[in-house]
């Protein structure tokens, strides 16, 4: 469990062939890797994985070829943004987040509004029916707040300190970006039997 609050921007140094996936081996600078241990659950660019080596400038975590399909930004070379999971006693700032990506968006404008940036993106048909304005979404691992929403696209503001302390100041139309919708969206459909 995150909460979409990245603490670091991170590297993939590698991406080596694993069985049907790939072990990445993620290289970051004052992580607090004393306090990483095998078995942890980190998200990387809002992907939650398990940290299998370490040390005390990287860990290394495998993904499968299943998770690859299914997100964009694990390639080698590529910037990441990262959080390690919460704990109990943890402040939950941004919102709950799984680290469980339910499609891939592309970027369809970024634009500067002077003060902050206003990001749109066209979300996958199926998960679109999840995004409401003024709720919660996961954009490669950041919480943010939905301003608008039309059809299958929606926007959200970006803050300059959040643009300059992730990944998202990379971005351009035709990114494509890992989304998590609001998991309470899921239960009211299911509750309420679709």
């Amino acid at each position: 469990m995150f909460a979409g609050i990245v603490t670091h921007v991170g590297r993939i140094e590698s991406a080596a062939p694993m069985g049907d996936g790939k072990r990445l081996r993620v290289g970051v600078k004052d992580f607090g890797m004393d306090e990483v241990r095998i078995g942890d659950s980190i998200a990387i660019q809002g992907v939650c994985h398990t940290v299998v080596a370490r040390d005390a400038q990287a860990f290394e975590v495998d993904t499968s070829r299943a998770t690859l399909d299914v997100t964009a930004g694990l390639e080698a070379g590529r910037e990441v943004n990262l959080e390690k999971s919460l704990r109990l006693a943890d402040r939950i700032d941004g919102h709950l987040v799984y680290g469980h990506v339910d499609g891939v968006g592309r970027v369809l404008a970024f634009d500067d509004l002077g003060g902050s940036s206003r990001l749109s993106i066209e979300a996958p048909p199926a998960i679109a029916r999840y995004i409401a304005k003024k709720g919660s979404i996961t954009v490669d691992g950041v919480s943010l707040t939905v301003n608008a929403v039309d059809g299958s696209s929606f926007e959200v503001n970006i803050i300059p300190h959040t643009k300059a302390a992730t990944t998202l100041r990379n971005l351009a139309p035709g990114t494509r970006v890992n989304l998590e919708v609001d998991m309470l969206a899921r239960y009211v459909e299911r509750l309420l039997g679709r």
